[in-house]
């Protein structure tokens, strides 16, 4: 990777920002400000979404939307820069139909993802960055890596889930990470997922940076040492199949055989929303399961400060966000041996991990949550709030981004 000098200015591009559920996006930026890089903020979309935080509608401003005039202002623009630099053009339209080929998408949008970077390229050669960044390894990174083509900054990219991972082979990864300064995967697991998928050589280019958490999440209300009286079992997350919701229904309905005063919310909401429910009216616990619908991220807070612990019984993630949140308001977790929980989760120490779609395991863990001694709980949460303190700092993981980018990781 070339040398960026200290007085680092460095682009993000995302494909939807401002987004709920793109927090630690946001959280990375202002950590990296905070750290004294300067960020230029790009995005497909996001100019017209659903923000209502006041911190989210003032990125909003800050960013600069490449469809926000439409498709066709957008191919106008492609056009043009093929009429001032015919060459640079022909080479992202090779680069780009090279990776339509097995791709996921047909060629077509391959030549708006071209267009895409056109627009951003435009941008950079009016204010230079020394890097650019993408989130995701999907068209982000392949926008990305055009604009790199057709003579912008070097860049990177963060790869964050298992779909991602899985799709390695149609997404170009190979070609991606190839010509990217590194590539970040978010857990250990997630960098081991695309090892597999890549040539050794390209092996150390993959670096692990987790998703951080703000000095402000260590020291709320919530990271007192104790918890509420009543066991509260909390469960945040799309009301979708992957999440579990169902077998945590039936777990929760052996444990609330035993403990009649057991509560359970499901913090979320989706298209399996009517299915929970009816499985809730068939095991008579319509007095014990309540579903919030969707909540923002302080009513999420208060949920996590109100909770006996966090159960996330999913069959297939990354590293939850909302995992880390809990351990950082000293609570324990319940969780699976899926992906990259057990680097955060370990259990008997800070938590209970349970094979995926496993009811009778599932619900012994959480009935070990309830019988287990106040000091061995008071206990689990510390371990819980000392292990999210110490690897999901977001200082710490945006200053380790920082070095990458002045090309000294």
């Amino acid at each position: 990777m070339q040398n960026i000098p200290a007085t680092l200015r460095v682009a993000y591009l995302v494909n939807q920002y401002p987004k709920v559920s793109h927090t630690f996006i946001r959280r990375e930026i202002l950590a990296l400000e905070a750290l004294g890089v300067t960020v230029d903020r790009f995005a497909l979309r996001g100019w017209d979404g659903d923000a209502v935080d006041p911190v989210d509608l003032q990125e909003r401003d800050k960013t600069a939307y490449t469809l926000k005039n439409g498709i066709v202002a957008l191919m106008m623009g492609l056009g043009r820069r093929f009429l001032r630099q015919p060459g640079t053009v022909w080479q992202g339209v090779r680069a780009a139909m090279a990776m339509a080929r097995g791709g996921m998408r047909p060629w077509p949008y391959h030549l708006v993802y071209l267009a895409h970077a056109s627009w951003i390229l435009d941008r950079l050669e009016r204010q230079p960055v020394a890097h650019l960044h993408a989130h995701f390894g999907t068209n982000p990174a392949e926008i990305a890596n055009l604009v790199h083509v057709m003579g912008g900054p070097t860049y990177s990219f963060t790869v964050h889930g298992m779909d991602e991972a899985d799709n390695a082979p149609r997404l170009a990864f190979d070609t991606k990470i190839e010509a990217a300064g590194f590539a970040v995967a978010i857990s250990a697991y997630t960098r081991s997922q695309l090892m597999r998928h890549l040539p050794p050589d390209l092996w150390p280019r993959i670096k692990v940076v987790h998703c951080g958490l703000p000095e402000s999440a260590f020291s709320a209300p919530g990271t007192e040492e104790t918890g509420p009286d009543t066991p509260v079992f909390l469960c945040v997350g799309r009301l979708s199949g992957e999440k579990g919701h169902l077998v945590l229904l039936d777990a929760f309905a052996q444990v609330r055989a035993h403990h009649p005063d057991a509560l359970l919310v499901l913090a979320g909401d989706g298209d399996l929303r009517a299915v929970i429910e009816a499985r809730i009216n068939a095991l008579d616990l319509r007095d014990a399961v309540r579903i919030t619908g969707w909540i923002g991220s302080d009513q999420v807070m208060r949920e996590l400060q109100n909770c006996h612990v966090l159960v996330q019984p999913s069959f297939i993630e990354g590293l939850p966000v909302v995992i880390m949140e809990a351990m950082a308001q000293r609570r324990a977790v319940i969780s699976t041996f899926v992906a990259g929980i057990p680097e955060l989760v370990i259990p008997d120490e800070n938590g209970w991990l349970v094979p995926a779609g496993t009811i009778e395991e599932l619900a012994q863990a959480m009935e070990n949550s309830i019988t287990l001694p106040q000091t061995k709980m008071r206990a689990m949460r510390n371990a819980a709030f000392d292990r999210v303190r110490a690897r999901h700092s977001i200082l710490t993981e945006a200053g380790r981004l920082k070095a990458l980018f002045l090309g000294q990781g």
